[in-house]
């Protein structure tokens, strides 16, 4: 009787015990996880933190994941609960900053139409018509939305980067300035033999609809002071005040793309007589005045030849040729480990430009595009008369190494101009531990001839593109603009 008696409370007592375990457990451990993944795929980087930590206003997180229609895709649900796994860290982190919504839409459903207004990409997985969603929109207290249509598996490793993006996006209500400085007419000119305005560079075009564009002459002495980011292209005979500025820019965090090159085919003078060619004039730029003391150059009168990449053009007769120098860059020269050049399929250029750094460079050098190694460098001179690209063929002699056209360059350096210039007497920036730039040696990728082809519909302009140049320097920008925090985010 007495056991009985002892068994019975025992139990009732192991019972309330359970009870009392599980309420501190949920009251005071619920925001406790340990992450024991190899690569601690739950702990957000010190990057997704400070975007997190910056948020003033509540930003609403509406994660649609169709549980029906994905039954009988096990590695899909198994992102999908990746995904809500880590938006829930976010949630957690904020500090209620962020709500999180789990939504299924259901066939036929509110949550459905839901998930359509907001423009989520719905993905037939059935004979049947079934659609499944699986992707996130992000709203705010201005009605600011944004979205990530859908989660593709195999960009897992850029999760995080975008989620971080979407919220960064949601919190930052202006658009940031481009100061744009460029030798060439990219946003458009006066023929002078026709008096006709020329439309502006497609690429530009795209700028103008994402970002604040604010240009900038080539004679400046130096930068507007309201810029965040740089966009340079062509930067030929630029003064020394003006290099000293964009020095002092970059010295003070600020953000650099700039697009050099060794041979501008965009940059051949128009002819004064129609039925002769253009004289042949300097057609190269560089920032080797400031680069060089990071340990990085483009090397000067050097073009890259690549006979793997070579596209046909248009020989002396009318038939196609490969050109050595006017190449595609296809996804095995593309970084697949940064976030701007992931995405990518092809890159067009035409006498690019080969970038070095040296061996003690105290910066990180990222390479985001580069050649096959069936390639070599040029002499440009050969390339002022010629005629026919087969004759490039001749001595064309592969070394075996590859070479880079694009790189992400970041870290800490010291100032080009430690002492200053003749002239100023203001305070100097000596170094900086956050230099970002992205340098690219070529400007003729972002014509309009290397990967648009622009058509009149119905007295408007259709751009259609055929290769990705034009997503390249919108990712770029798009990319640098995102705050520093955005851009700490690497490939996990």
């Amino acid at each position: 009787m007495n056991k009985k008696f002892y068994s019975g409370t025992g139990l009732v007592l192991l019972f309330v015990a359970f009870l009392v375990f599980t309420f501190l457990n949920n009251s005071l451990f619920s925001k406790f996880r340990l992450d024991l993944t190899e690569n601690n795929l739950y702990t957000l980087s010190s990057g997704s933190n400070e975007i997190i930590d910056s948020i003033d206003e509540p930003v609403n997180l509406h994660f649609f994941f169709s549980e029906k229609s994905s039954e009988n895709l096990t590695s899909l649900r198994a992102y999908a609960v990746r995904v809500r796994e880590l938006l829930e860290e976010y949630e957690l982190k904020s500090g209620g900053k962020i709500n999180l919504k789990i939504i299924d839409p259901e066939p036929f459903s509110e949550a459905e139409d839901k998930a359509a207004e907001f423009g989520l990409q719905s993905v037939p997985v059935s004979s049947a018509g079934d659609e499944l969603y699986f992707g996130l929109a992000g709203t705010n207290a201005l009605d600011g939305v944004a979205v990530i249509p859908f989660f593709q598996p195999d960009k897992e490793e850029f999760l995080e980067y975008e989620v971080s993006k979407l919220i960064q996006g949601l919190i930052v209500s202006e658009k940031p300035i481009i100061g744009l400085l460029s030798s060439l007419p990219v946003q458009g000119e006066v023929n002078p033999q026709t008096y006709q305005s020329t439309s502006p560079w497609v690429v530009i075009q795209q700028l103008e609809q994402l970002f604040s564009i604010q240009e900038i002459e080539i004679e400046a002495t130096e930068l507007p002071t309201n810029i965040d980011i740089l966009l340079v292209i062509h930067p030929k005979n630029i003064s020394e005040s003006l290099l000293f500025s964009i020095d002092q820019f970059l010295m003070k965090g600020g953000r650099l793309l700039a697009f050099v090159d060794p041979l501008a085919e965009m940059d051949r003078p128009a002819p004064t007589n129609p039925m002769m060619p253009s004289p042949p004039g300097d057609q190269s730029s560089s920032l080797n005045g400031l680069m060089t003391n990071w340990g990085v150059s483009v090397r000067s009168g050097v073009v890259l030849g690549d006979s793997r990449a070579a596209l046909s053009v248009g020989g002396p007769d009318g038939a196609p040729v490969r050109h050595l120098a006017i190449v595609g860059m296809g996804a095995e020269n593309l970084s697949a480990e940064d976030v701007v050049t992931a995405d990518l399929e092809s890159v067009n250029f035409a006498s690019a430009g080969i970038v070095d750094v040296t061996t003690d460079s105290p910066v990180q050098f990222d390479i985001l595009i580069q050649s096959s190694d069936v390639s070599m460098p040029l002499e440009s001179s050969q390339f002022q008369f010629l005629t026919n690209p087969t004759d490039l063929l001749k001595s064309f002699v592969p070394t075996g190494e590859r070479y880079a056209i694009a790189a992400r360059i970041h870290g800490s350096v010291d100032s080009a101009f430690p002492n200053g210039i003749d002239g100023y007497d203001g305070e100097v920036v000596s170094n900086t531990e956050s230099l970002n730039v992205i340098l690219v040696a070529d400007t003729d990728l972002l014509s309009d001839r290397l990967w648009v082809q622009v058509q009149d519909f119905f007295g408007q302009q259709v751009a259609s593109p055929w290769a990705n140049n034009g997503d390249l320097i919108v990712n770029s920008l798009d990319n640098l603009g995102g705050s520093s925090a955005l851009i700490s985010i690497r490939s996990r």
